[in-house]
Formats: structure tokens, sequence, C-alpha cells
């Protein structure tokens, strides 16, 4: 399961991407067109993408982070290990993309 908010500041100059639980299969899905629908939201406001609470991210659910983190200049927000690790692997792909 994954949860996904979007938050937004006082002012709509930031916005927060915050993910909890598996990135993957259905739920890669489900964040790509939760993000597909939001975007053109996001004007020129600053996005942060918050992975403290990712437990897992598949293939495809690290290439939909990827996609996210390419699109817009966005900060990670990591904690525990794993989700640093993640974070830091996504920041990577997207430079090679």
């Amino acid at each position: 399961m994954l949860r996904i908010t979007i938050n937004e500041s006082e002012g709509g100059a930031a916005k927060r991407l915050i993910l909890e639980g598996r990135i993957a299969g259905p739920w890669a899905e489900e964040l790509d067109r939760v993000w597909v629908e939001a975007a053109p939201r996001l004007g020129s406001s600053k996005l942060t993408i918050d992975v403290r609470d990712v437990t897992y991210a598949d293939a495809a659910g690290k290439n939909v982070l990827v996609k996210i983190f390419s699109q817009v200049d966005a900060e990670f927000v990591a904690g525990p290990l794993q989700a640093h690790d993640l974070a830091t692997e996504i920041i990577k792909k997207s430079q090679q993309a």
C-alpha cells in the first residue's frame, strides 16, 4: 500500500509530496497518475519529495521518482538509511537521464 499526500505551504511557494509505504506494482502506477494530475498545478513552486516513510520501491517505482525529480527542481527528504539510499539512487539516475 502507498499513501500519497501533497501539502502546500502558506502562500503556495512550496509543495511537499509525502510518500508512505511501498512504491511498487500498481502503487507505482498510481503515483505516476497522481503526479501527472498534480504537476501542472506546481507552477514555480519548489517541490520537496518526502520519502522518509517509504519502505520499498521496485524498478517501476524508482522510474516514477526519477521522472518526477527530473521534471522539476525537487529536493528529497529522507530519514532512515533505506530511504536515504533510495533518494541518492533517484538523484543519480536523474542526472544520467
